[in-house]
């Protein structure tokens, strides 16, 4: 291996199955792990994809490394201090959809995500998941910051899509659902979703879509 896996692939590695090593993602990203000795394709139809033993002990090393749910912070000043318990982490608008940005400060405002980095909305994210980390913290029982709160619970949709946007996810779309306290995740990276989600402390389950012939999520806050 010549090469250190991309961030598409280390989440490939990571998602992986336990036990049987099935790989789940991009058609590149897996052909190139099986490029670089991480990943077997099977030869009979459907060609699944699975880990070799060096992936297995690649998947060992990433499941023990830390998951930053947002990017190091730049040397900016810090953040004003986290809000009261109860109330809102910031007057802050997650993007709940590619295409559909709120902006801070002005609720249900529309605009396009561009391509390139934001550093201001970058800030502004990561001020956001801070404030909200310090509500639970101050919030729940436990004290605990792995578990959403109650405002959380009660903003289902803006919650769901601050972590993921946190998480640094692209492509999704959050709504409502007829589930009860519960948001649907739609996209083309599922998988990821998924991931982003679990590690801020939500649970979630893969359906599909009978009439749109596609695959969703259904996400809710874990709590215990």
């Amino acid at each position: 291996m010549t090469r250190q896996p991309s961030a598409a692939q280390r989440r490939a590695i990571r998602t992986a199955d336990a036990e049987s090593g099935l790989l789940q993602g991009a058609a590149s990203a897996l052909a190139s792990l099986v490029t670089q000795g991480l990943a077997l394709r099977h030869p009979r139809p459907p060609h699944r994809h699975y880990l070799t033993p060096a992936g297995q002990r690649m998947r060992e090393r990433l499941a023990a490394e830390p998951v930053r749910l947002v990017p190091p912070p730049d040397p900016d000043p810090a953040p004003a201090p986290g809000p009261a318990a109860g109330e809102p982490p910031v007057v802050f608008h997650a993007r709940t959809a590619t295409g559909s940005a709120g902006s801070a400060g002005s609720a249900g405002s529309a605009g396009n995500i561009s391509a390139e980095p934001d550093p201001v909305r970058e800030r502004e994210v990561r001020s956001a998941w801070a404030g909200l980390v310090e509500m639970r913290r101050v919030s729940n029982p436990d004290r605990s910051v792995d578990r959403p709160c109650a405002w959380e619970r009660t903003h289902l949709t803006q919650a769901a899509a601050l972590a993921l946007e946190a998480g640094c996810c692209r492509g999704y779309l959050v709504s409502e659902s007829a589930q009860p306290e519960a948001v649907r995740v739609d996209g083309p990276d599922s998988w990821a979703y998924a991931e982003t989600l679990a590690r801020a402390g939500w649970q979630t389950s893969a359906h599909t879509d009978r009439r749109a012939g596609a695959a969703y999520l259904l996400a809710s806050p874990r709590r215990v």
